[in-house]
């Protein structure tokens, strides 16, 4: 939710659906989805983890959810964790919570919050992000942390590039 809560969207165009990249993002959608008439979207993994309790329209690995928008099963923090890519403009990725950036470092979130066999888990998401390079974007967008606008693929080569464990770029906590 903006700061501003909805009415930063006055004067603009208005939301035509929330697509959540995991079952932990609900949290506003419903007042989204209220406040605009529109259609929320989950993956069965996210419908599975909210046990009925928010009313979605699914949407699968390889789905266009809206023009030029692909969903991809990211899976390794979690089974309903999604990445987005947009292909529009330079192209983007959006990511749920398996990639994070605060200030110029891309990272994980801290091992606490991944669990056990962590390096494990950040091996597969690095796999898994690998598979994104194959896909034209520049920019990467983060549910939590600042989105990298411009060299965005590059960044995200480099980060897949290094070892589990190489703490350079920097641990989000």
């Amino acid at each position: 939710m903006p700061d501003e809560g909805l009415d930063a969207f006055a004067g603009r165009d208005r939301p035509q659906q929330v697509v959540l990249t995991s079952g932990l993002h609900a949290r506003h959608a419903e007042r989204f989805a209220e406040s605009f008439g529109c259609v929320i979207r989950a993956s069965p993994e996210a419908l599975e983890r909210l046990e009925g309790s928010l009313d979605a329209q699914r949407y699968s690995e390889g789905d266009e959810i809206a023009p030029g928008i692909v969903a991809i099963h990211i899976g390794k923090l979690c089974p309903d964790e999604y990445a987005l890519h947009i292909a529009v403009a330079e192209g983007a990725i959006a990511f749920a919570d398996g990639l994070v950036r605060y200030g110029e470092a891309l990272g994980f979130v801290s091992d606490a919050l991944i669990g056990e066999n962590a390096d494990a888990i950040k091996a597969g998401l690095k796999g898994a992000f690998r598979g994104l390079l194959t896909r034209d974007f520049d920019y990467l967008l983060f549910a939590h942390g600042d989105p990298l606008v411009g060299g965005g693929k590059a960044a995200l080569r480099d980060f897949v590039k290094r070892p589990v464990g190489y703490e350079d770029y920097g641990q989000a906590v």
